[in-house]
């Protein structure tokens, strides 16, 4: 938790009321969402009981498993959720567009929307992952047969669920941490995984959280409780009110998923979110194509090569989306501005038009004097990056303290156009407020891995060759 949320949960808890801790949606939030709420007993390892599904606020849809333990029926359950989620998935893989690629050479084509999916919690992706693992390697022939959709939906879930891993991916959301991302409460962070809570704490305020604490819980697992008084007497009496009083757990949790959506829609999308929208619908085409050429499941685990190298894609979009975040945002800012890792000033000296001729070529390379009152953590020869000019970086050639902070000499680079005269607005002018961080959103190239079968053998390569042994 950084120093800033900590500080809005203290206001929140003396205010009785969250705090907002952004000024900008960081997430995508689709126009036509698919909301999941996944229900399983409690103690069951992935048994699925219920869920409630749709596409629309005022149509739930209810999915029963009226035996969770019987096999048969959780593929029946299984192909009536692919009824209705496949289907969704596939109406976005229509309509392509052509995107330049290797500096406009050469065309890509991608769709031009994508499927996004909401569950309320980690826990609902967690439900989702595992049910996609135990159903896209399912056989629709020979003994024990399914539905085709049944293993088709396995693999769309296992996609979705492997996106999620994604930082900054709004394919496979959850509703608690999108809006935690954006409001701090005044309770902690394990009682904000109650979706009617921290919803009660955004909405109305403190009372009305304690309140929703003793409704039900968002699932993926039902109350222990609720399950020994409740659910256990229905289900081994087979009694047909067991939909009814499923349909009474739901129903508050899928009231407040879109409740929660339309208060995130009256949030501005931060500058890069489309950019972000963009790699997943990336994501979305790639996979739709792959379904149509072969559509082999997703194995059961990466070999080594591929675990690694899936490992610094996450990496490097952690660290992307961090720095997106925060030119979106100047209350995620603050954060590296307390921490001295950018700071704002004004402009009090410009020379524009400077050329370097020291070297093989005259190069424009214009320099400006930065007056600031706030902490200077950099030392001559950092660089540096302003969100409001992200292709031009600033290399700082000296800090020098003055009464009231510091005048930071600053020598820029790109962003500028090609000749030896700086485009208009191109140079920040005197009397202009700036900001900049050490924070960059340069491309960072990926490791050279090698080939599965120049690993070691303890890698998944080959063994290696030795005598035989009796």
């Amino acid at each position: 938790m950084s120093t800033l949320v900590a500080l809005a949960r203290a206001e929140a808890f003396t205010a009785g009321r969250a705090q907002p801790i952004a000024t900008v949606r960081h997430l995508h939030v689709h126009d036509r969402p698919f909301v999941l709420i996944p229900l399983a007993m409690a103690g069951e390892a992935n048994a699925p009981l219920a869920a409630m599904v749709g596409t629309s606020a005022a149509e739930p849809r209810l999915l029963v498993v009226e035996q969770p333990r019987n096999r048969d029926e959780r593929f029946a359950f299984a192909a009536e959720l692919a009824g209705h989620l496949v289907p969704y998935l596939e109406s976005f893989a229509g309509e392509s567009e052509a995107v330049a690629v290797d500096r406009g050479r050469d065309v890509r084509y991608r769709f031009v929307d994508a499927p996004q999916v909401w569950v309320p919690n980690t826990g609902g992706i967690d439900f989702l992952r595992l049910f996609g693992r135990s159903t896209r390697f399912r056989r629709v022939d020979g003994d024990h047969p399914v539905p085709a959709s049944v293993p088709l939906l396995g693999r769309w879930l296992t996609f979705l669920a492997g996106s999620s891993e994604v930082p900054g991916s709004a394919l496979l959301p959850t509703t608690v941490q999108a809006l935690m991302l954006h409001w701090a409460t005044g309770q902690s962070g394990a009682e904000d995984n109650h979706l009617g809570s921290l919803l009660a704490w955004i909405e109305s305020g403190a009372d009305a959280a304690r309140e929703a604490e003793r409704g039900p819980v968002a699932g993926p697992a039902t109350d222990p409780d609720f399950d020994n008084r409740v659910l256990a007497p229905l289900i081994s009496n087979s009694d047909p009110s067991l939909r009814a009083v499923l349909h009474e757990l739901l129903l508050p949790t899928w009231a407040g998923m879109w409740r929660a959506l339309d208060r995130l829609r009256t949030l501005p999308p931060g500058d890069r979110v489309g950019a972000r929208w963009d790699g997943d619908r990336d994501a979305y085409s790639a996979y739709v194509q792959h379904l149509a050429e072969d559509g082999a499941p997703q194995p059961r685990r990466d070999g080594a090569v591929a675990a690694a190298a899936r490992l610094q894609r996450l990496e490097n979009a952690a660290a992307r989306y961090a720095v997106q975040r925060a030119f979106d945002d100047p209350l995620v800012m603050a954060e590296y501005r307390l921490a001295g890792a950018a700071f704002g000033g004004v402009v009090t000296l410009a020379d524009p038009d400077r050329v370097d001729d020291t070297g093989k070529r005259p190069v424009l390379r214009p320099r400006i004097m930065v007056a600031t009152t706030e902490t200077v953590r950099v030392e001559a020869g950092a660089s540096l990056t302003s969100p409001a000019r992200p292709a031009q970086k600033a290399k700082v050639i000296s800090v020098t303290p003055t009464a009231t902070g510091h005048d930071v000499l600053l020598e820029l680079s790109g962003g500028m156009g090609r000749k030896l005269v700086a485009e208009p607005g191109s140079v920040p002018s005197v009397g202009e407020s700036v900001l900049l961080t050490t924070l960059s959103e340069a491309y960072r190239p990926g490791a050279a891995f090698p080939e599965p079968a120049d690993t070691p053998w303890t890698h998944g390569g080959p063994p290696i060759d030795g005598p035989e042994v009796d």
